[in-house]
Parts: structure tokens; sequence; C-alpha cells
């Protein structure tokens, strides 16, 4: 069922108690962004049971590394100076015993979250939902998918079998104490994010987890204004004017830098797998609306021509002697 569908007169507001979950938070720019705690902020007047373990410290373009902290103790501030120097490399927010904030990577911090801190210290062992973000800035396409923290976070959550959504914003950076009212960039972005993950939880099958075994959603929202807080919703594929890399070299300072390669490869865009009449992420934030991407953690080549044709090419190796 296409998402247009799904979002059709959805009704927002306080969550009934039989869809009030257990949710895990977490991200790539740190435990003091303001786009995570306005998400938490309004999960938790949904009447969800919210804990944040993120980073210590921003960590964008981590991908799916997972590096935990060599120290016992953080050898600096946390984000902001919320912590101090020579706290533990572990530990929670000190006005708020449900964030929490880890020196690692994001997905280190997804796998802190599920083997130490919630076994610990929440009131749940697993979460029924992990929601990675709002990131500061799109992660679009399958390329930057492979380099954003906010996805690895994501993706290491749904490898260990929790339904998962990565969210990511086009708004600038912002801690949290710096958000006086719910006129700004952040609490717009989390509303949004807001209204995605509440549709999710209530469309889930009675019993059911709140996303299929394997499967989690990628989330893009375009610049927000007053004149715009509600885009529209559209499911999307990751393929689809999605851009890569190129090196570019700085003669006068002996130094590369990248830009997105023009015109678009076509290699990061050939549609594999799913439907291919759904329209690109990229081209879809790009003009002013909201992306939803369904994601997988199987990365093996779907049952094709062209895999059965790879598959002959490699028998020889395999038979017997």
């Amino acid at each position: 069922m296409r998402l247009s569908t799904l979002f059709a007169g959805v009704a927002l507001g306080l969550v009934s108690s039989s869809h009030a979950l257990n949710i895990l938070l977490n991200n790539d720019d740190g435990f003091g962004s303001g786009n995570l705690r306005e998400l938490y902020r309004l999960l938790k007047n949904d009447g969800h049971n919210v804990w944040i373990v993120a980073p210590a410290v921003e960590q964008s373009g981590q991908g799916g590394r997972s590096s935990f902290a060599e120290e016992a103790n953080l050898t600096a501030p946390a984000q902001y100076g919320i912590v101090p120097a020579g706290a533990p490399s572990v530990g929670s927010d000190p006005h708020d015993s449900h964030i929490w904030y880890y020196n690692g990577t994001p997905a280190a911090c997804t796998f802190v979250a599920l083997d130490y801190v919630l076994p610990r210290y929440a009131d749940f062992k697993v979460p029924d939902l992990l929601l990675s973000g709002p990131n500061y800035g799109t992660n679009l396409g399958p390329f930057v998918w492979t380099l954003a923290g906010t996805a690895g976070a994501s993706y290491a959550a749904t490898a260990r079998s929790i339904p998962s959504i990565a969210i990511s914003g086009s708004n600038k950076k912002i801690a949290y104490f710096d958000i006086k009212n719910e006129t700004n960039e952040a609490t717009w972005t989390a509303k949004v994010a807001t209204r995605v993950v509440e549709q999710i939880i209530h469309s889930a099958p009675k019993g059911a987890p709140v996303l299929p075994l394997g499967y989690g959603l990628t989330v893009n929202i375009p610049v927000l204004s007053a004149n715009n807080t509600s885009p529209k919703i559209v499911q999307t594929r990751m393929t689809g004017n999605a851009h890569v890399n190129e090196a570019v070299f700085d003669p006068k300072k002996g130094v590369f830098t990248w830009a997105n390669l023009k015109p678009y490869a076509a290699g990061v865009n050939a549609c594999v797998n799913g439907d291919c009449s759904l329209p690109g992420e990229t081209y879809v934030v790009e003009n002013g609306q909201v992306s939803v991407s369904i994601y997988i953690t199987d990365y093996d080549a779907p049952k094709s021509l062209y895999t059965e044709s790879i598959a002959k090419r490699i028998q020889p190796l395999t038979k017997k002697c």
C-alpha cells in the first residue's frame, strides 16, 4: 500500500494507551541537538516512554562504523559543556535521567543503549522502536545513506531486530537550550517527524512489530518555513536523481575536497529492487516535499536474469572436483 494512502485521514493527537510505545532515540549530531530534544519532547507529550542514548559529541559522517570509547572517562567536555571532562564516557544528562550520552559513534550508541543503558536503568530492556534523528541536513540517495551516521544508528537497530526509522531534516544546527518557542525549524522538523512516526505506529497490525523484521524507513524533510510547516509526504525510492561524490583537487592548497558528480551517475541510480515507478527521494525533497523510503537489511541481489547470469559465471568455481 502506498504511503499516500496510509496517511489519508490520519487524525493526530494524543495516542491511546494501546499505542504508547517504549521508544529509543539516537542521532549523529550529539545528545544536545535541538532536533533530537524536540522530537523527544513531542513523543513524550504523546504518551510514549522515550529514552535517548546518543553521542556525547557530534559524530556526523560515521556511517555504520561501530567505534567504542577507548577511555573510561571523557577527555574533553561533552557537547555544549553539558557534561564536564573527566565524567564517565557513558552517563545521563544532569537534568533528565532518560537522556544519556556515550562517547562513541552513532551505531555504537545503539549497541550501548540496547546492551547496557536500557537493561540496567530503564523500565524496559528492548524498545518497540528506534528513531535516529532528525539529522541536521538531508541524507538522500544510496551513496549518502552509506555515509550517514543517522543511517548507521538506524540500520544497526534493524539488524538487531528492532524496528527503526532514520529521519533527516534540512535545518541548521541548534542547541536544545536555544529553542525558546515552537516557531522555529527544529520544532517544525520534529513535528513532521512525529506525524510520520505516529502514522507508522497506529497503522501497525495489532500484536505485530511496528515494522516487519529486516525492514526500516528513511525519512527526509525539506526546508520548512512559517508558511510551509506541513509539506506533502510522498513514498519514494532511494535511487533516482541521487548524488555520488567526485574528488576535486585544489592546486593552490594541494588538497582534495568533494563535489556532487554531474551529470548523475548511472550506477547509483540503477533501479534493481522495489518499485521502479516511484519517484526518487532526492527529486522529491529538492522540490519541497517529504520523502519516505523503505530500506531492508538483506543486501543479497534479487532473483533476476542478471543475478542468474552472474551465478552461472561463478559455477565453475563452486563445482566439486
